[in-house]
C-alpha cells in the first residue's frame, strides 16, 4: 500500500496535468517497489491532491500571498517498510521529480518542489478491517522474485528481533 500526497497552491495543476500525475507518481513508486511494471499492483496505490491557498503556506517564515507565488509544491509518500535502500528511495525520488517536472512542462523541477519519502513500520498500516503486512502480499506474484527476496531479508531479521507479548 502507498499514498502519494501531492501539496500545492490552488490552481496550480490543471485537470489534464492531475490525471498525468495520477498515473505517472504511481508508476514512479509502483517500479522501484515491486520490480516492475505490474499493473495488477495499481490498485494499492492511492494519489491525494491537495490545494492550498497562498495565505494558507509560507517560505521562510513568509506566505505565499505576501511575497508572490513562487512554484511551491510538497510530495509525501507513504509506503509500506519493505525494501527501501538509499538507492531504491534516491530512485523513487528521483522519479517522482522528474514525473512533476514533465506534467508540468518544465525541463527540471522547480527549486521549491520538495519529496518525503516515509516508510510506515510493520504492522502499522490498518486497511479493509484489519493490520497489513508487506510479507502477506510476497506471494501474490506482483513482486519480483528478487524484490520478494530483498523484502524478505529486510524485514525478517526484525520479525526475530521484536519482543514477543
Amino acid at each position: 500500500m502507498t499514498v502519494i500526497t501531492v501539496n500545492t497552491t490552488t490552481g496550480r495543476l490543471s485537470l489534464e496535468q492531475r490525471r498525468t500525475l495520477a498515473e505517472t507518481l504511481t508508476d514512479a513508486v509502483l517500479v522501484p517497489e515491486v520490480g516492475h511494471h505490474e499493473p495488477a499492483a495499481r490498485p494499492g496505490f492511492q494519489v491525494h491532491f491537495v490545494e492550498r491557498q497562498p495565505d494558507m503556506m509560507a517560505i521562510g517564515g513568509r506566505l505565499l500571498a505576501d511575497i508572490g507565488q513562487p512554484d511551491v509544491m510538497v510530495v509525501d509518500v507513504a509506503v509500506m517498510d519493505a525494501d527501501w535502500r538509499q538507492d531504491v528511495r534516491t530512485e523513487v525520488i528521483e522519479r517522482i521529480l522528474a514525473a512533476l517536472a514533465h506534467a508540468c512542462g518544465l525541463d527540471r523541477p522547480a527549486p521549491a518542489w520538495w519529496v518525503n519519502f516515509r516508510t510506515i513500520d510493520e504492522g502499522s498500516w490498518g486497511a479493509g478491517g484489519g493490520v497489513l503486512s508487506i510479507l502477506s502480499l510476497l506471494d501474490t506474484g506482483v513482486f519480483t522474485e528478487e524484490k520478494t527476496n530483498a523484502i524478505r531479508a529486510v524485514l525478517s531479521p526484525r520479525q526475530r528481533q521484536e519482543p514477543v507479548g
